[in-house]
């Protein structure tokens, strides 16, 4: 049977369902997800190592260059990125997209753990992440006020507005960008510190010490 000489025979049945599609096709549309970076599993995987109060330098020959020879070998690597900055060493290991994302997760904490012994003994736990692109940010704010000193804004964006946000449906993060934030400054001095034959090294391992909360034990 010819359809297009059935549809100029019969205009009604084909002028119904070609609504009927358009119809469907508008309401498919509609109901379509819109993602500004989709669903997408990248072999790339980010080691972070942090040494508080190292330079850049240290971290260089110290942290980076090992990091990276250990990950140089892993098979279907393609290319490594490294930055170093104050404190901080980030090494970015992309693989092939032949490569699984978990098996390259896994390869690269094996060989960072085979190198932790080699790694400075103040360096933190090297922490090892997939790229996650649908976990990006994907609404920013910008919050100012008159009445408000930087300390209380960003007390109230922290206790309030972080709040309330994530009581909203769909949110799963809210991260503060700016700001400030509460510390203690500690001003050594450098006579006193000589004279008692320590150093500022000294000062912040009992200061660390001093914040760590252990149980004491139990009672009934």
């Amino acid at each position: 049977m010819n359809l297009s000489a059935w549809s100029i025979k019969n205009p009604i049945p084909a002028l119904m369902l070609f609504v009927m599609l358009s119809f469907a096709g508008m309401l498919a549309f509609k109901a379509m997800k819109v993602q500004q970076f989709p669903d997408l599993e990248l072999p790339t995987i980010t080691v972070a190592a942090s040494l508080p109060g190292a330079a850049p330098a240290q971290l260089e020959t110290e942290v980076a260059r090992k990091l990276e020879n250990a990950i140089a070998p892993l098979q279907g690597l393609k290319n490594i990125y490294t930055k170093v900055q104050d404190g901080g060493v980030t090494v970015t290991a992309e693989f092939r997209l032949e490569k699984p994302t978990q098996e390259a997760l896994d390869d690269v904490r094996s060989a960072v753990q085979g190198v932790r012994a080699d790694l400075p003994s103040d360096v933190r736990d090297p922490v090892i992440n997939k790229v996650n692109l649908s976990g990006a940010p994907i609404l920013a704010f910008t919050i100012r006020s008159p009445q408000m000193d930087d300390e209380a804004l960003s007390w109230f964006v922290d206790n309030t507005v972080t709040r309330r946000l994530l009581g909203v449906k769909g949110v799963g993060s809210v991260v503060r960008v700016g700001g400030v934030s509460r510390e203690v400054e500690v001003a050594l001095d450098p006579l006193k510190l000589q004279a008692l034959g320590a150093t500022a090294a000294d000062v912040s391992r009992q200061l660390r010490q001093v914040q760590t909360e252990s149980a004491g034990g139990r009672a009934d």
